[in-house]
């Protein structure tokens, strides 16, 4: 099976296509059980789950010892794709559902993917240190940066220094509005070009 992901990602191993390929198999089972995806939008996994969490792999290259907190994962969104781009990256995903962070360790288990840890429970309880935390749309960036700007590193080993990673739809520019001087807002359709990314943005806020 050939895959959009691919497509954008040509030099992928042999291990890293066949974790994505058993991704697009499982979640469709596992969302029949347990709803981690709108069970309107199931049939677009690929383009509008897992390729919309990879734009984070072509705005940042996480360089190897990296560690990074998925902050509301879900079903393991955007964490276990970039997880099977970075192998050489740790990935920490926390859920408050605790059946939807069930969704991700199976997932994982199933894909090989073998460099993430989970955490069932609230991200205050949550002391460790990390280069990045990344999350998709789950509240607004100043709000999601009080809560986990005590989880940012000082110690910085990566291009970018080291913040938040998330990703939104639509106009951020009044959600951002003080936060300009130390965010960045990147277009995701300067990396995919299929419609969905049109209005989808990367906000990178530096901690």
């Amino acid at each position: 099976m050939e895959s959009i992901i691919f497509k954008y990602f040509p030099n992928l191993s042999e291990r890293q296509k066949v974790s994505f390929l058993k991704m697009l198999e499982l979640y469709p089972e596992w969302n029949a059980k347990i709803n981690v995806i709108s069970r309107k939008d199931i049939d677009n996994l690929e383009v509008n789950h897992i390729l919309h969490s990879l734009s984070i792999a072509k705005f940042l290259h996480f360089t190897s010892g990296s560690s990074i907190m998925d902050f509301g994962t879900g079903g393991g969104l955007p964490g276990l794709p970039l997880a099977v781009i970075f192998p050489d990256s740790h990935f920490h995903l926390i859920d408050r559902t605790g059946k939807k962070l069930l969704v991700a360790q199976e997932i994982a288990k199933a894909a090989g993917i073998d460099n993430v840890s989970f955490q069932h429970g609230d991200v205050t309880e949550c002391k460790e240190k990390f280069d990045f935390v990344v999350s998709r749309a789950v509240m607004p960036q100043p709000d999601l940066l009080k809560i986990c700007r005590k989880n940012i590193a000082k110690e910085q080993r990566n291009a970018l220094p080291n913040g938040l990673i998330t990703l939104k739809g639509g106009d951020v520019s009044a959600e951002i509005k003080n936060l300009k001087h130390s965010s960045e807002v990147i277009e995701i359709s300067g990396y995919f070009k299929e419609p969905f990314f049109d209005t989808k943005k990367i906000v990178y806020t530096q901690c």
